[in-house]
């Protein structure tokens, strides 16, 4: 178990994240409006920029796992297409050397 505890509530640390990006435009970087807002609420400058960076990464996850989930279903259908010319071919291949098994027969 982790030696520190969470000081600040899921509420405070949403405001926080969401302030830095409604005021990002009023400072010269978002590392100055993180300081500025990280000492007003309380914690410190690094913090709160995880806490941004982590907010980033879970609204970025969705359209990552569905670009991810675009070239998987992509890649297994090609392999279902492949798949299904094989099963063909050996289809054919099946038949050709059952006539010719039968052709054989028939002539002794």
């Amino acid at each position: 178990m982790s030696k520190t505890r969470n000081k600040f509530s899921p509420e405070v640390r949403e405001r926080a994240v969401r302030m830095v990006g409604e005021h990002r435009a009023d400072y010269g970087s978002e590392w100055e409006a993180m300081t500025s807002i990280a000492s007003k609420i309380g914690c410190t400058a690094e913090t709160l920029r995880r806490w941004c960076r982590e907010e980033a990464s879970r609204r970025t996850a969705p359209a990552t796992q569905a670009a991810d989930d675009k070239a998987r279903l992509k890649l297994l259908e090609r392999e279902v297409k492949e798949l299904r010319r094989a099963n063909e071919i050996l289809r054919k291949a099946s038949a050709y050397f059952a006539q010719a098994e039968l052709d054989r027969q028939g002539k002794w």
